[in-house]
Order: C-alpha cells, then sequence, then structure tokens
C-alpha cells in the first residue's frame, strides 16, 4: 500500500464494529421458523441451482426436526466447504434466487443462513464425519491448498489415497483465508474449517511451490496422479503509463494484507479511493476501504450495472456502505503529483458496433489518492512453465473435461486455473470433488 498515506481515522471499537459479522448467524428458534417456510419441493430448483449439488430440502428437513448432525451430514457430504460457502456464496443468484418462494409477494428461505446454522457446531466440535476407507496405498499431490485443493485432498483421503498437499502461502485456504471481504468470515473461521478437512487424515503438508523448487515432472515421477488448483496469481494491469507509482495498488493484494492485519488501524486509508474493475475483488475492496474509514470511495467500470460481474446485491450493499459506482468510464491517463498517484483521467465509454465498450471522445477526471486495480486475474505461467509445455489450454487457463481431467492422462485441475470456471468458492470445491472421484477411479482401474 501507499505508505505516505495516514492509517484509519477510526477507533478501535468503530472497526471492530465495522468488520463484525455482517450476516449474524441464527438462533434455534430462528433457524426453526425459518426451517418451516421451505416448501421442501420434489425435483427442488434450490438443488438445481447449487453448484454443489447440496440436497437442501433434505438438510432444511433435518434442521426442522432437531437434526442438525445429520444436516451437516448431507451439506458437508456435498461440499465439504460448507461453512464457508454458507458464508460467502452468492446464494442470491443461485439457491435462493430459484427459491419458489422468491416472488413479489414474498421472500426466499435464507438457504444460506440455515446452512451455516447447521455447520458450524459441527465444525467448532471438530468431530469428523466421513471416516477414510482403508488404505490404498496410492499417493496423490495436490498443488494448491485453495477450494479446490482442499476439497480433492479430503475427498481423496476419504476415498482411502494418501495425499501430499503442496502451497507456498504461510496459512491454507487460498482465497478463502487471503482474498475474502474479512467481514463476511470472522473469527478466523477459513482456519477451523482447513483444519476441520486436515483432521479427516490420509493428508500431509509439504514444502514446495511449482515453478519454484517444485516441477511437474518430480510429482509424476514420485506420485500416481496429480491434481493442480494453483489459482490465478497474476494481477491484469491497466496498461497505463505509471502503474509503479506510489499509491496505484494490486486490490488482492490489499485484502489480503487487509485479512492478515493484527491492528486494523494501522492499514494506510485514503480520503479518495478510486476502484478500478466490476468484479467482487472490485466490491469487496471498495467496501472495506470505506469500512476503514476511507472518504470518498468510487467504482469505475467500462460497462453497465448489468455486465458487471458482481451481483447486483452486492452492488446494492456497497452503496449502502457509501461506495458509488460509475458506469461507462474506462481508465485512461494516470495523473501523478510529487510522484504519487492524484488523480485518473477517464474515457466515457459506449457500446462500440461489436458489443465490446470504446471511447465515446468525452472524458471525465476523478481524483485519488489511491487507484485500486481489479480488472481480474490471470495464470501466473512464469510460474508454470513446464505446465504450460504439457498441457492443453484454454483461454489462456488450463484446458480440462467434466471431470476435470487436463490432457495428461494422470493430471487433474480445478478452481480459478481452469478454462471455463465460474471463478467462485462453491464451484471451486465441486471441481475439486469431481476431480477427486475421477483420479479415484483412475487409480482403482490402473492400479487395482
Amino acid at each position: 500500500m501507499a505508505t505516505h498515506l495516514p492509517g484509519s481515522p477510526l477507533s478501535q471499537s468503530e472497526l471492530e464494529e465495522n468488520f463484525s459479522d455482517i450476516h449474524p448467524p441464527l438462533s434455534r428458534s430462528e433457524a426453526l421458523i425459518e426451517a418451516d417456510r421451505c416448501y421442501f419441493c420434489y425435483d427442488a430448483p434450490c438443488t438445481a441451482a447449487c453448484p454443489t449439488d447440496i440436497d437442501i430440502p433434505g438438510f432444511i428437513q433435518q434442521i426442522r426436526s432437531d437434526n442438525i448432525r445429520g444436516s451437516a451430514r448431507t451439506i458437508l457430504s456435498a461440499n465439504i466447504m460448507g461453512g464457508m460457502c454458507a458464508r460467502v456464496c452468492p446464494t442470491e443468484v443461485l439457491c435462493e434466487q430459484d427459491c419458489v418462494r422468491n416472488t413479489h409477494e414474498d421472500k426466499p428461505v435464507v438457504i444460506g443462513l440455515l446452512q451455516r446454522y447447521a455447520t458450524d457446531p459441527v465444525i467448532q466440535s471438530g468431530k469428523q464425519l466421513f471416516p477414510r476407507k482403508a488404505d490404498s496405498g496410492r499417493r496423490v499431490a495436490v498443488v494448491g491448498a485453495g477450494p479446490a485443493g482442499l476439497s480433492c485432498a479430503h475427498r481423496l483421503s476419504t476415498l482411502g489415497h494418501r495425499v501430499d498437499l503442496f502451497d507456498g502461502q504461510e496459512k491454507l485456504g487460498g482465497l478463502n483465508e487471503y482474498g475474502i471481504a474479512a467481514y463476511k468470515t470472522v473469527d478466523e473461521f477459513a482456519q477451523r474449517e482447513v483444519q476441520y478437512i486436515l483432521d479427516v487424515g490420509g493428508i500431509e503438508r509439504q514444502p514446495g511451490r511449482l515453478g519454484g523448487d517444485l516441477t511437474l515432472d518430480h510429482l509424476l515421477g514420485n506420485y500416481d496422479a496429480v491434481f493442480l488448483g494453483v489459482g490465478l496469481g497474476d494481477v491484469n494491469n491497466l496498461g497505463l503509463d505509471g502503474e509503479d507509482t506510489a499509491g496505484v495498488v494490486d486490490a488482492v493484494e490489499y485484502i489480503a494484507e487487509l485479512r492478515q492485519a493484527d491492528d486494523l488501524g494501522e492499514l494506510a486509508v485514503g480520503q479518495n479511493v478510486l476502484v478500478i474493475g466490476g468484479g467482487m475483488t472490485a466490491i469487496d475492496v471498495a467496501v472495506q476501504s470505506r469500512k476503514l474509514g476511507a472518504g470518498q470511495v468510487t467504482i469505475a467500470y467500462r460497462r453497465g450495472p448489468e455486465q458487471m460481474n458482481a451481483s447486483r446485491h452486492e452492488q446494492d450493499y456497497a452503496r449502502t456502505q457509501g461506495v458509488v459506482i460509475r458506469h461507462w468510464l474506462s481508465p485512461r491517463e494516470l495523473q501523478v503529483t510529487d510522484n504519487r498517484v492524484a488523480g485518473m483521467l477517464m474515457d466515457r465509454t459506449r457500446l462500440g458496433p461489436d458489443g465490446s465498450p470504446e471511447p465515446s471522445g468525452e472524458t471525465v477526471t476523478l481524483p485519488a489518492d489511491v487507484v485500486f486495480k481489479a480488472i481480474g486475474q490471470q495464470l501466473h505461467w512464469n510460474q508454470l512453465a513446464d505446465a504450460r509445455d504439457a498441457l492443453a489450454t484454454e483461454r489462456n487457463r488450463i484446458k480440462v473435461d467434466d471431470q476435470r481431467r487436463t490432457s495428461h492422462q494422470r493430471i487433474w485441475a480445478g478452481g480459478d486455473c481452469v478454462a471455463g470456471g465460474e471463478d467462485l468458492t462453491v464451484s471451486a470445491v465441486q471441481d475439486g470433488k469431481l476431480a477427486a472421484h475421477s483420479i479415484d477411479d483412475y487409480l482403482r482401474q490402473n492400479h487395482g
């Protein structure tokens, strides 16, 4: 972050309140009342909308019967990271949007909060619901301990295989630990969920980072199969002169810094914050800047509101926190004073003949002492050179089939690093689960 900027102007108590749980958990009575609202539909549309195929009416019925452990089993058998997904999943555009009660006259069942109500006690207790099968004698390397890698490792372990888990970060969890807004997952929940997953047994963390001291050749020579859940390591640049100027900041890195901060009051905070982008990272860094005490916070996006990757619910929440969202603006030139960013000259855009945004000929200048880059990420191919040579790619990501198998018969991949992914925690968990079952089939067919 820009070291010339001051820390938060807010008191410790104000910061604690701002970064408290955005959706406090349901009480028992609240959960039972909400569970009773479910129609328990046959062929429920909410289940069809869930990327991990959780039996939603089933787990809600178990809550209604006060069978919390059974409800958690139903959820976690489909999605071992159901606790985190209950917090960060865009339920408003997935299961809750398709709830049959979601009408103009009614509101959907709060599926996410009910899912949290069921899973939190089990994860907190550490009681394992899924014992491991007999050891198969096979070893699988899982590279990357984000949602895809952890999901794959856990499912492989329950199927009886031993897993070595490689990750270059100090803490496991990937974006769940380093990339999710702090007010969405409080009280070190990400690490408690990671520990619950590891406690199944059969999973060992190993040192090494692909592209550093770890190569695909080494993995293929020492393991029966390999799963890649390496995420996206590079943030896209704006393509402007002066991007190394003080005050031009990678939004992903700032969110990670915030998530790991011991004292939020020491984080540098701007007074005129400009966020370039239209996805969840843009929303998260903008909202958290406001919660840290930033003055004016503006998100600038080159298209209209319907094209933003962030859901309408998240856009509306950002506005309630004082974030201004401006559409049809594209960065043209950084304005710099005394080697510090002072603003951004923006092109007003419009849709061109091919449907892409193009400059309209008009410009606007926005003042800024901080500019956050949040225009997407890409694979860190410099660190994955041997993977790029060994694997087919599509749209600059790893190409996989519907079982998440790559072009190499012993390598699978999932999460943000694969083509066609939705860049959601829940989708990454499903990738890991599908890959684990495909790996299991391969190992049993080829190694007995």
